[in-house]
């Protein structure tokens, strides 16, 4: 019995954690979703802007108009509330991490936070700009552009993910690094290997177009040169696992 009480409170405060995250990210969604309109058409600009003037986005689904703003507000508001969500995870954590464990893991919440939104950031304002002036110029003469608005919003949304996720590989090396996984010089040695593999996920992750492609390689693998950097900061001493052992054995 008494082994089965921490287990149920330990369910209850994950349950009470998910709770206050999902209710943040409503909140968030109710204070935005009256400009949902607004907000899918500030995302469909970088394509509007290089249409051509015969060219126009269209709704091929009846509920089209309503839903994709509606789904893109959702999806926003969850971004938004990304700090507040990592907090709910880090306050369950926290109890069962040593005292160096968790002086490491604020600044990796906080720096993952901040380079998810700059992916985000650099493929709107940098990656849209020119796939979409590059689609929007092949065009065959005679071929009306008019793109759906649902298969626009998977299109950007995939791409959101994608750079935002690849902007994470600083924090990725300092983990990999810090647990023991590897280490600066093994992946130095390796970086050959990591300048192939950055663009196989530049081809898997981004439209099938060489110019995404390389827009998301180069910056993975100056990233991956940051957390290089930022990892011999980060590496686990011996005096930690001494600490480790002595909180364990506490």
């Amino acid at each position: 019995m008494s082994q089965q009480q921490p287990l149920i409170a330990h369910l209850l405060e994950l349950r009470t954690r998910l709770l206050h995250a999902v209710a943040a990210v409503m909140l968030v969604f109710l204070c935005l979703v009256y400009w949902a309109q607004d907000i899918y058409h500030y995302v469909a600009t970088p394509l509007l802007e290089v249409m051509p003037q015969s060219g126009s986005m269209i709704a091929t689904d009846v509920a089209a108009p309503f839903f994709a703003p509606f789904k893109l507000t959702l999806i926003l508001s969850f971004f938004i509330a990304i700090p507040y969500v990592l907090y709910q995870i880090w306050a369950f954590i926290a109890p069962g991490l040593y005292k160096h464990e968790k002086r490491l893991v604020m600044p990796l919440l906080f720096s993952s936070t901040m380079l998810f939104y700059l992916g985000m950031a650099f493929a709107y304002f940098i990656v849209f700009p020119v796939v979409f002036g590059f689609f929007t110029s092949v065009a065959p003469e005679g071929v009306n552009i008019a793109t759906d608005i649902n298969s626009y919003l998977s299109f950007v949304l995939k791409l959101f993910f994608a750079f935002g996720l690849s902007f994470e590989i600083p924090v990725a090396v300092v983990l990999l690094c810090w647990a023991g996984v590897t280490s600066v010089e093994d992946l130095k040695e390796k970086r050959p290997y990591i300048v192939v593999g950055a663009f196989v996920v530049g081809m898997l992750l981004t439209p099938p177009d060489v110019i995404s492609q390389t827009m998301l390689a180069v910056p993975m693998l100056l990233l991956f040169e940051a957390g290089l950097l930022a990892a011999r900061f980060y590496s686990k001493t011996d005096s930690e696992d001494e600490s480790d052992e002595q909180e364990h054995a506490n």
